[in-house]
């Protein structure tokens, strides 16, 4: 699948102006790593032509520039849900655009795509090195934030009226979805305006993307939520705790969050299809695991064990997303009544830090990956590139088609080695019939 993917990138046109950049390394336009650098692969065809292997394209500072910075008026807008280090995302675009290029206007839009139509409330707020400075220390989004989002020629119009020459979106795959028809519309208009995503997504299930920002602070402090739950569960008579963390498609956060606080005894995720009645299930695994040890942690993805709501009403967000039953308390009402149908006492508590965890600040490598993230924004919209994510493959930071998002969202493996490590370390059986 991956050798047919087109990972080329759309440029505006020439690129004339030279960079107000000094003493740093340029990047060509003819640098590109390989998409596999797994030897076997390699060397089983032939190497010596570029048209036989698959590569993205090299991030960084370009010598020449499609647009004189002096020029430019620059958008910010962030989409979807909250995620710790929007505010690092930010700041870092603002101090590149102003400190390193120079730009004379930056226009921060509040609440998501509908921020940007002429005619909206609140408008914009031009932004100011004031209205940056702090904000990396604060979790949310200065700007807000909002699912779903206005008519496409609505926004093209918005951009248009304020002039705006490039426009950094901040979401993941609704906002990078919704960013490919907002180009469509400026190509189908002939117009001059670039647009650049920073992939925001706390579950990790944008593909070929290695991390996106934000997540390692989630799995971090979903740590705390974990260790809290396992004193709670060994702090009473057969006590069960019961975490749920976010991941609607994509068990990455609560798979991550459970190597790093090995105190797990169940895992369940998207991925993996559990059951919970019959032989195997987790309701009699349970009752082996209380009369052995007389405590358990099981730690739940939000889009583990939708299968339990079928044939209710399908309901969506703003964004288009499957609005997800609560799982977690599903399983704390299922384990309880179980057990007190056996007559044996437990002592289950359930603990939901999901809106704790998306609205922290970033944690220092996440500050830190957040502004390179936006440094290489920069620089891509600034050379001229559009309908394009900044991501991070194989070590280095890459220009990536927004039409990756059609693949498919990134989910675990479960025959890889995360999933793999993840069974290791909590001993859980497959609960399968």
């Amino acid at each position: 699948m991956t050798m047919e993917i087109d990972f080329s990138i759309k440029k505006m046109g020439d690129a004339r102006y030279p960079s107000p950049l000094a003493n740093v390394n340029f990047v060509g336009d003819n640098k590109k790593i390989l998409y596999n650098i797994d030897y076997s692969s390699a060397v089983t065809r032939d190497e010596r032509t570029e048209a036989n292997l698959t590569v993205m394209e090299l991030a960084g500072p370009r010598e020449r520039l499609y647009y004189d910075p002096r020029k430019v008026t620059a958008g910010i807008v962030s989409c979807g849900g909250l995620c710790p280090g929007i505010n690092n995302v930010i700041r870092a675009l603002f101090m590149q655009l102003n400190y390193q290029y120079g730009v004379p206007t930056v226009l921060g839009f509040r609440y998501g795509y509908r921020g940007i139509c002429k005619n909206c409330s609140p408008g914009p707020i031009t932004l100011t090195v004031d209205d940056v400075e702090p904000i990396h220390n604060r979790g949310g989004s200065i700007l807000g934030s909002s699912r779903g989002g206005a008519d496409v020629t609505e926004l093209v119009d918005g951009l248009e009226h304020y002039g705006v020459n490039m426009l950094f979106t901040i979401g993941g795959d609704g906002t990078i979805r919704g960013s490919m028809e907002v180009e469509s519309e400026i190509n189908r208009r002939g117009l001059a305006i670039a647009i650049v995503n920073i992939p925001k997504t706390i579950d990790n299930d944008i593909p070929f993307i290695s991390k996106s920002f934000g997540f390692q602070t989630a799995f971090s402090e979903a740590v705390e939520s974990i260790r809290c739950a396992h004193n709670e569960a060994k702090g009473a008579p057969n006590g069960i705790g019961i975490v749920k963390l976010m991941g609607r498609n994509s068990g990455f956060i609560a798979a991550h969050a459970t190597l790093a606080q090995e105190d797990v005894n169940y895992l369940l995720v998207p991925e993996a299809d559990f059951d919970l009645d019959g032989p195997n299930g987790l309701l009699a695994v349970l009752e082996k695991r209380l009369e052995r040890s007389h405590h358990a942690l099981i730690v739940v993805a939000e889009g583990a064990g939708q299968k339990y709501f079928e044939g209710g009403e399908t309901r969506l967000d703003g964004s288009g997303n499957v609005l997800l039953d609560d799982i977690g308390l599903y399983l704390k009402d299922r384990i309880k009544a179980h057990f007190k149908e056996l007559k044996i006492e437990t002592n289950v508590k359930y603990i939901d830090p999901s809106y704790i965890i998306r609205s922290v600040p970033a944690i220092p490598e996440d500050a830190i990956y957040c502004g390179i993230l936006a440094e290489h924004a920069v620089h891509a919209a600034m050379s001229g590139r559009t309908r394009m994510v900044i991501g991070r493959w194989n070590a280095r930071f890459v220009h990536i088609p927004m039409d990756i998002v059609q693949t498919g969202r990134k989910q675990i493996d479960q025959c890889g080695g995360l999933w793999q490590s993840v069974l290791l370390s909590t001993g859980q059986p497959a609960l399968k019939n």
